[in-house]
């Protein structure tokens, strides 16, 4: 028998990917299925950058770029986080990646070695835990409260912070909460972590999806964070696999050669292709399909309080509402597995997140349009009646 490696026991299960088959099959079945679960917009890439694909692909810009990717994408992505978020970056620290997934990695490989332990909040992303794993380091969930919006907090690292530690993974905005860390909130985490040498590694994948206060970056408290980010949800390219990652100089050439083993280079034709998403055309498209977002999200919060399913944390950013199932009687589980045969409504139940709230808690995707919105909240609360 092939003897796999300790760390794969270690992986922290997707259930999202569950609930995504799950409803496939049922779908296949011919059941009419909402998904409330997987967060993939319901758009595509603009048709501007499938023409600027297309003209590359004819151009035969498909072969090897450099590892950190092509000049005027990095260039791109810095002059975006300038006017966007604040944040003066030099195009040298910007590394293109396959996806936010292949910044992590190569954020994790670079800073993690084995032994190493890892704080992030609890709940957060299922899949950023295993990353850490794959580098042979440990990560320790400290649970969060709605009131700090479900976001860590100084007095974590002050309670946490062991021999062992070495930094903090999170995100603003998060998944599953769709909740951002407030500016002085964040400024006051980075320095705790900083006073123990540790290092912060920040998930910005969500940035550019706020529906309040125009955001700044992360970078813009401190130079020297690592932060990740992706084409995926604000630029509706998931299956394109192209991100980036933003690390001190310092760090660059042993990011380089990181990535030129692991993956050579990003997908080249997604790289030309998204050039044209920073122009300004093409950004009047994203800001439009942002605030149809947020229409989602203002039309599903009084839905929800309607429902009783509460919100004890209103998320500000991303696409998600994180709920509480609690006054229904059902374990997030059972609530999911049921919601989905009987109602067919695809959610995803708060055990992917982490323990601290999981067993009264479901993250629910508005991903999907405002006329299915209102559909799966008439199907659901035709399911809540029946409890």
């Amino acid at each position: 028998m092939v003897r796999l490696a300790d760390r794969t026991e270690r992986t922290a299960p997707f259930y999202a990917v569950e609930v995504l088959k799950q409803a496939q099959a049922l779908a296949a079945q011919g059941r009419d299925i909402i998904s409330l679960g997987i967060g993939e917009p319901d758009f595509t890439a603009p048709a501007r950058v499938l023409e600027t694909l297309n003209r590359a692909a004819d151009a035969g810009l498909s072969g090897y770029t450099a590892p950190a990717g092509i000049p005027a994408l990095r260039e791109a992505i810095a002059h975006y986080y300038g006017t966007h978020f604040g944040a003066a970056v030099d195009p040298a620290r910007v590394l293109i990646t396959s996806g936010a997934s292949g910044a992590l990695l190569l954020a994790a490989m670079a800073l993690v070695d084995p032994g190493d332990e890892i704080l992030m909040p609890d709940p957060s992303y299922p899949a950023n835990r295993n990353f850490i794993t794959a580098a042979g380091g440990v990560t320790r969930l400290v649970p969060t409260t709605a009131e700090h919006r479900y976001q860590l907090r100084p007095q974590d690292i002050d309670a946490h912070w062991g021999p062992a530690t070495r930094g903090v993974l999170i995100a603003s905005p998060s998944n599953p909460t769709g909740t951002s860390m407030p500016r002085e909130a964040l400024r006051d985490l980075v320095a705790a972590v900083r006073a123990r040498g540790g290092f912060v590694i920040l998930d910005e994948i969500y940035l550019g999806l706020y529906y309040d206060e125009p955001p700044l970056s992360g970078l813009t408290l401190d130079d020297d964070l690592v932060v990740i980010n992706s084409f995926s949800k604000y630029f509706h390219m998931t299956g394109w696999r192209l991100g980036w990652l933003i690390a001190p100089q310092a760090m660059m050439p042993a990011l380089e050669r990181l990535a030129a083993s692991l993956a050579i280079c990003a997908p080249a034709l997604a790289q030309h292709a998204a050039l044209s998403c920073f122009e300004p055309e093409v950004m009047q498209v994203y800001e439009h399909r942002r605030l149809s977002f947020k229409e989602r999200r203002d039309f599903l919060l009084p839905a929800f309080d309607r429902l009783g399913l509460r919100v004890p944390a209103a998320p500000d950013g991303a696409f998600y509402i994180f709920s509480d199932i609690g006054e229904h009687g059902l374990d997030s589980t059972e609530f999911c597995r049921r919601l989905l045969h009987e109602a067919g409504v695809a959610a995803v139940p708060g055990l992917d997140f982490g323990q601290a709230h999981a067993s009264r808690t479901v993250r629910f995707s508005y991903a999907t349009g405002l006329d299915r919105l209102r559909e799966a909240v008439d199907r659901m609360g035709a399911f809540l009646g029946t409890l």
